[in-house]
């Protein structure tokens, strides 16, 4: 489940995994959202991508609303949702 990391305090973590975007490196979405040009000024592109990973994870398949919706407290200054949703959508290619 993504969490905000500026608001976690770290004892809370406990034993739990975490994964930030440097172990995400080499998974699939990376590569989708460097091939849609989904990165941009990338800016957002870690959370945006983590967010996304979580999603496929949970449904490697997502619905355009259900990656709307999981997707929806990410913010683009770009504005290239569609692309991120794009990106979302292929990444199995």
């Amino acid at each position: 489940m993504p969490t905000l990391s500026c608001i976690t305090l770290v004892h809370t973590v406990g034993g739990r995994e975490v994964t930030t975007i440097e172990g995400l490196r080499d998974h699939p979405l990376v590569h989708a959202f460097v091939r849609t040009d989904a990165v941009q000024c990338g800016f957002c592109t870690p959370g945006q991508v983590v967010s996304a990973a979580a999603l496929v994870k949970a449904n490697a398949s997502p619905s355009q609303d259900e990656i709307r919706h999981a997707m929806s407290g990410n913010l683009c200054r770009c504005g290239t949702y569609p692309k991120i949703e794009e990106a979302i959508r292929t990444w199995q290619d």
